[in-house]
């Protein structure tokens, strides 16, 4: 057995509640309260005392909805994400150039137009001056929308006369040419072109997400990776290689691509199935775009571009038959749906073919609302999962999108919550910063980085909502309220213990705050 004590712990079960120590046996809670009297209790059968030394321990963060491989590969890749002009991007790619082999992808993360001085989209012939021997792929922040050069378009097999595909646009020149520029399924066409991952790079990737993700105090994560490396067992199994067979501890709940769901079946696997601490979630389906490069799906069109209202992934009959493949399986689905349009039709899609198990769906980003999807989705038993960074990066420049009226019902975390419908937070890593106290930050906050103006007011969450977020909320998304959130006997002993009491901090303080420990099933993880 294990002692917790000397420090503040919160229990999360109610608003400020807080207890003096916590007792763990193998990777659970047994005993929550004063020091001495749980010293008294069980010190015949301790083994290990941790002392917290005025430190504050919360429940585990959980994140979610991240791409754990996504994350590894942005600590491996070029870091396009805080550049502030295409020169910039334009310079970083020239010197990384010189350090590559012959004939060598580029590969960029993270450029934001929308956080540059001029707001412009580079084009394929910039990125041609750059290196015309060297493929080149660079994802946009979104993740919706990727850049490439003529090297990588050709080996696309992308010419003038290449059809748009379903669900995906490629952007054109008055002549009709590609620019390089090419929207959700369209960049699957660059991505197809690249060479195939080898299963030492998804390890070195998880590996490295993992360890930066304990350093941020996260105890556990659910993530959406399984179809875009190489096939479901390969990266299935590389989450259990690093995770499962190494020991590195790690809550990993991964969502199951509906691509990649006939492989499962084939693996004899199924909803939270798996190992100990790598288990499988629910059907992951897109049904819109993002943002940023207007291809989320609105029912009114873009307030700066009335021709466009965005982009549909599937049909309405293709988006049922696929919630019917997960009810064939008695899986929930995790639908991610960004616009009004999306979250409408994924939520009638549901309500025609409900659960029956007591699991819950899940609609992921949900930032584009109007009243009466939102008394809509009151009504049914589903998870939101949030993504409170998006607040910090999107605004101004979402305003110019959506406009002041539907921004009323945008991005409104408290009218969600004051509405009884559950949500959890994530971070949508690698597209924004793994750390959960920006994420907490941002909720309560409400300020965004551009400019440090703060938006909606109204829509602030109290330190104790954010916070929930990232605990009570991600065990209610896989149903594990009653296991997982709250420190409490019979819990899982996950905890985050920071270095600052984030009840006592300022709302723009929350992010400063350091991780000092955190513990997975009893054991830490990390010290700092």
């Amino acid at each position: 057995m294990k002692l917790w004590y000397g420090g503040k712990i919160y229990t999360m079960k109610t608003e400020g509640e807080w207890v003096e120590s916590v007792v763990t046996d193998r990777g659970t809670i047994v005993g929550v309260g004063q020091t001495q009297e749980l010293y008294d209790q069980y010190k015949d059968k301790i083994e290990t005392e941790y002392d917290l030394k005025g430190a504050v321990m919360y429940p585990g963060f959980t994140d979610s909805h991240l791409h754990i491989i996504g994350h590894g590969e942005r600590l491996m890749r070029l870091d396009l994400s805080f550049m502030k002009s295409a020169e910039e991007v334009k310079q970083a790619l020239k010197q990384h150039t010189e350090q590559l082999n012959p004939g060598e992808w580029i590969i960029g993360d993270g450029w934001n137009e929308n956080q540059w001085e001029e707001k412009r989209i580079i084009h394929k012939d910039e990125l041609d001056a750059i290196s015309s021997d060297h493929p080149m792929m660079l994802t946009r922040v979104c993740r919706h929308a990727v850049l490439a050069n003529t090297k990588a378009m050709n080996l696309a097999g992308i010419t003038k006369d290449t059809a748009d595909p379903q669900g995906g646009v490629i952007e054109r020149d008055d002549q009709g040419e590609a620019t390089g520029y090419f929207h959700d399924q369209a960049q699957e066409m660059i991505k197809d072109a690249m060479p195939e991952v080898t299963p030492d790079y998804l390890r070195k990737a998880i590996k490295l997400a993992v360890h930066d993700m304990h350093t941020y105090g996260l105890v556990g994560g659910h993530s959406e990776d399984l179809n875009y490396y190489g096939g479901f067992k390969k990266t299935y199994d590389a989450f259990t290689d690093v995770i499962q067979r190494s020991g590195l501890k790690f809550r990993a709940h991964l969502l199951v691509h509906h691509k990649v769901i006939e492989d499962v079946d084939a693996e004899g696997l199924g909803y939270k199935q798996g190992t100990e601490f790598v288990e499988l979630g629910p059907l992951k389906i897109f049904s819109d775009g993002a943002l940023g490069g207007r291809t989320a799906w609105l029912t009114e069109s873009y307030s700066d571009a009335p021709d466009k209202y965005g982009v549909a992934i599937h049909t309405n009959e293709e988006l049922e038959a696929l919630v019917l493949e997960a009810r064939k399986r008695d899986m929930p689905v995790a639908v991610h749906a960004i616009g009004d349009g999306a979250v409408e039709a994924v939520a009638d899609a549901i309500s025609a073919h409900p659960l029956k198990n007591g699991e819950r769906d899940r609609i992921i980003h949900a930032q584009i609302l109007r009243p009466e999807l939102i008394e809509k989705l009151r009504k049914m038993d589903i998870v939101l999962d949030i993504q409170p960074t998006f607040v910090a990066s999107d605004f101004p420049w979402v305003i110019e999108r959506i406009g002041n009226v539907r921004l009323k019902n945008s991005y409104s975390w408290k009218t969600l919550l004051d509405a009884g419908i559950r949500c959890a937070g994530g971070s949508d890593a690698p597209i924004e910063e793994i750390n959960p106290l920006l994420g907490i930050r941002a909720a309560v906050d409400r300020r965004a980085t551009y400019d440090n103006q703060v938006y909606q007011t109204e829509e602030k969450l109290s330190v104790f909502e954010a916070i929930s977020l990232y605990t009570k909320g991600s065990a209610q998304a896989i149903t594990r309220e009653h296991s997982q959130g709250i420190i409490e006997e019979g819990f899982t002993a996950d905890f985050t213990v920071l270095d600052r009491d984030l009840f006592a901090l300022k709302s723009h303080e929350l992010a400063d705050a350091n991780v000092t420990m955190t513990v997975v099933d009893g054991d830490v993880v990390y010290q700092r």
